[in-house]
C-alpha cells in the first residue's frame, strides 16, 4: 500500500471498497514503526486511530462520510487535544493533559479525518531546525544526518516519510514553509486570521498561524477548506468568507502577474537554489505568466524586527509557565520566588530561555522605545512594501531558505546563523499575508529545493492555483 499517494487516489479506493480506512491506518502505523529513528512523533494514537477508522468505514459504506474521511493526519504537539498530553516539545509541559480540543481539531473530527498522533517540534515552536525539542531532534527523511527544518519538523517529516497523508503545523516565522521546502513537500501558511488559533499554545500571538502539510497542493487545499473560517472564540479570527479552494485550481497561469523581489535573490542564496527558481520562472513565463521585478526595500530589517517583536510576545505568553498553576514544578524550592526560578530554569530549554530574556529586555522600561516600538514601526513599513508590490502583481515568487537542509548541529552554536535560515520567510508573518511552499527540484546531493509563493491577504486561492501548476510541471 502506497502511503504517499494523493488522497484523491485512495479515497476512490475506499469508496469502491477496494480498500478500507482501517487497513490504510495500519499501513501508516507500519511505516511509523519502521522509521522511528526519525523521531517525528511524540505520541501515537494506534488503537484510537483504528477505532476511528472502523467508524469511518461504516460511514463511507453508508454514503454519510465527511470530506476528509479516510485522510490519516498528524498534528503538531502545540495543538490541544482533550485527554491527550500536549507538551509543546518542552519538559515544562511533559505531563500536561489538555482539557479541550483546539478549533482545528474539532473541525478535523467533524470532517472524519483520522488523527494518528502528535508530532515532535522545536520547544514552544522556537527554532528553525527541530533540534530544540526536549525530546530529541527530528531527522530529515532522506538523510538522517541533516535537519528537516523547524519548528514544525515533526509534522513535515510525518508527511514526507509517508507516516501520514497530511498534517497540521504552526507557522510563526516560516515554521511550515521552511521545513516543507527542505523536505520536498507542500506546506501552507494561511493569512493571519484565516484559521482559528483557539487551542493553539501561543509563541507569538500576532504571528502564529496554523496550516497544512501535504504531498500535493490539492490535498493542502482540501485540509485548508476544512480548517478555515471564522471562530467566535478567537478574537483574531477574521470574518472573511472562505472560497472553494479546489475550484480555484484551474490549471492555468495565463495572464497571472508574478513579482520577483530583487532583494530576495541576494548573495546569501545558494547558486543551485537560484538556478532552480530561475528555471521555474522560465516555465511560468512560457505558459503565459507575466514576470515582473519588484522591490521590497525594507527587507534587510525583517530578521531584526521579527526577533524583537516575536521574542517580546513570547516573553509575555510564556510568563504563565511558572510551576504554580500547571506543568513542571521543580523540587526543593524554599520560597515562591525560588520555585518560579527553579521551575523555569529546569523546565525551559536554552533557546526558549534565550528568547524570553531577549523579549523581556526589549520590553523593559529603558529599552521599549528604542527596540520594541521602533520594530513595530518597521513592521508597518514591511507590510506597506508588500501592499505596494501587490498593486502591480498578483503574487510574489521567492526562495524559502538560503540553502538546502544543513547538518544536525551545524548551526546550534551560532544563533544568528540559525536565525538567518528564516530570512526569506519571516516577512510574510510580519505582514500577515499567506504563503505556500512547493517543490522546485533537488540540489547536487539530491536534497529538495523549495520555492515560496506569497500572496495578498486572504487570497490563498491564487497561491494554490499557481502552486498546483508548478507541482504539475515539477521535474
Amino acid at each position: 500500500m502506497n502511503t504517499r499517494e494523493p488522497f484523491d487516489t485512495y479515497r476512490s479506493k475506499l469508496s469502491s471498497g477496494e480498500e478500507t480506512c482501517e487497513a490504510r491506518v495500519g499501513a501508516y502505523l507500519s511505516v511509523l514503526a519502521e522509521r522511528q529513528t526519525l523521531n517525528a512523533f511524540l505520541c501515537v494514537f494506534g488503537s484510537e486511530a483504528h477505532e476511528q477508522a472502523r467508524a469511518i468505514d461504516v460511514k463511507i459504506a453508508a454514503g454519510t462520510a465527511g470530506p476528509l474521511a479516510g485522510m490519516v493526519m498528524a498534528v503538531k504537539d502545540v495543538l490541544c487535544m482533550k485527554g491527550t498530553i500536549t507538551t509543546c516539545g518542552s519538559k515544562i509541559l511533559e505531563h500536561h493533559e489538555a482539557v479541550y480540543d483546539a478549533a482545528v481539531i474539532e473541525k478535523l473530527r467533524d470532517a472524519d479525518a483520522v488523527i494518528i498522533g502528535k508530532t515532535n517540534m522545536d520547544e514552544f515552536a522556537m527554532g528553525s531546525s527541530n533540534e530544540n525539542s526536549a525530546y530529541g531532534p527530528v531527522k530529515h527523511p532522506l538523510d538522517e544526518t541533516r535537519v528537516p527544518g523547524g519548528s514544525s519538523g515533526g509534522s513535515c517529516v510525518a508527511v514526507a516519510a509517508g507516516m501520514a497523508t497530511t498534517s497540521l503545523g504552526s507557522d510563526t516565522g516560516g515554521s511550515i514553509r521552511q521545513p516543507a521546502g527542505l523536505c520536498g513537500i507542500v506546506g501552507m501558511k494561511p493569512t493571519y486570521g484565516r484559521v482559528s488559533r483557539y487551542g493553539l499554545v501561543a509563541y507569538a500571538s500576532s504571528f502564529d498561524q496554523i496550516g497544512p502539510f501535504a504531498q500535493t497542493v490539492r490535498d493542502c487545499a482540501r485540509v485548508l477548506q476544512v480548517i478555515a473560517g471564522h471562530d467566535e472564540r478567537d478574537s483574531t479570527s477574521a470574518r472573511v468568507p472562505v472560497p472553494d479552494y479546489l475550484a480555484a485550481i484551474t490549471g492555468s497561469v495565463d495572464g497571472v502577474k508574478i513579482g520577483v523581489p530583487k532583494e530576495y535573490f541576494n548573495d546569501a542564496l545558494s547558486a543551485e537554489i537560484r538556478r532552480a527558481l530561475e528555471t521555474k520562472i522560465v516555465i511560468l513565463e512560457a505558459h503565459g505568466a507575466e514576470i515582473i521585478e519588484v522591490s521590497l526595500p525594507h527587507s534587510e530589517y525583517t530578521i531584526a524586527a521579527y526577533y524583537i517583536l516575536a521574542t517580546a510576545e513570547a516573553s509575555s505568553n510564556l510568563a504563565r509557565f511558572d510551576g504554580a498553576r500547571y506543568g513542571f514544578r521543580a523540587d526543593g524550592a524554599k520560597d515562591l520566588t525560588e520555585m518560579y526560578t527553579k521551575s523555569r530554569s529546569e523546565g525551559f530549554g536554552a533557546e526558549v530561555k534565550r528568547r524570553i530574556m531577549l523579549g523581556t529586555y526589549v520590553l523593559s522600561a529603558g529599552y521599549y522605545d528604542a527596540y520594541y516600538k521602533k520594530a513595530q514601526r518597521v513592521r508597518r513599513l514591511i507590510q506597506n512594501d508588500f501592499f505596494e508590490a501587490f498593486t502591480k502583481v498578483d503574487c510574489l515568487l521567492t526562495p524559502i531558505s538560503p540553502t538546502t537542509a544543513f547538518k544536525l548541529g551545524e548551526k546550534m552554536s551560532d544563533p544568528l546563523q540559525m536565525y538567518l535560515s528564516d530570512i526569506y520567510t519571516v516577512s510574510a508573518n510580519l505582514a500577515g499575508i499567506p504563503g505556500i511552499s512547493v517543490p522546485a527540484g533537488v540540489d547536487a546531493q539530491g536534497l529538495p529545493i523549495g520555492l515560496q509563493l506569497l500572496g495578498k491577504q486572504f487570497d490563498e486561492s491564487t497561491l494554490l492555483n499557481i502552486a498546483d501548476f508548478l507541482e504539475r510541471t515539477h521535474s
